[in-house]
């Protein structure tokens, strides 16, 4: 019979516990990847955090009956999910991932620009630094008439 120390049994359990235990705490925070202007390329969201998945949304038709233009409408899009998120408790620097879907114009020209110039409204900026990864997708057409996108997004944090 092999006699156990019990002061050599509690020093390997620790170190066992603690090495089991490291990789954990030290993954435990959503990281982004490769920034670009706009976006980042990739995020990592570890194992426990909490997601949230907003469907579909475009803009609200306006008092004078229009829809505006793109950058209108996707400011007036964000807006309404900001809104969403901040009702359930979370914020648009949780969100982690913008997905577009956009109809050209009449002429044929999706003015990409003027979105990205909604959508800098709300990310990258002081009150929100973080940037999503983003998908930006020109469709033949929209369920609404008059929508120019549809936006769906994903929001992604840790538990507290």
């Amino acid at each position: 019979m092999i006699e156990e120390n019990p002061m050599q049994v509690f020093k390997t359990a620790f170190v066992v516990l603690a090495l089991a235990f490291t990789p954990l705490a030290a993954a435990q925070e959503i990281t982004r990847h490769n920034e670009g202007n706009l976006f980042y390329t990739a995020i990592t969201i570890p194992p426990g955090a909490e997601t949230l998945y907003l469907s579909g949304t475009g803009a609200r038709q306006q008092e004078d009956g229009t829809w505006g233009d793109i950058r209108q409408q996707a400011v007036d899009t964000f807006s309404r999910f900001r809104d969403t998120l901040e009702g359930l408790g979370w914020s648009m620097s949780d969100v982690v991932q913008v997905r577009v879907f956009a109809v050209a114009d009449e002429d044929g020209n999706v003015d990409f620009a003027a979105f990205n110039e909604g959508y800098l409204e709300f990310f990258g900026t002081e009150e929100n630094p973080n940037k999503p990864v983003r998908s930006f997708l020109e469709i033949a057409d929209l369920v609404v008439d008059g929508w120019l996108l549809e936006i769906e997004i994903r929001a992604a944090r840790m538990p507290d």
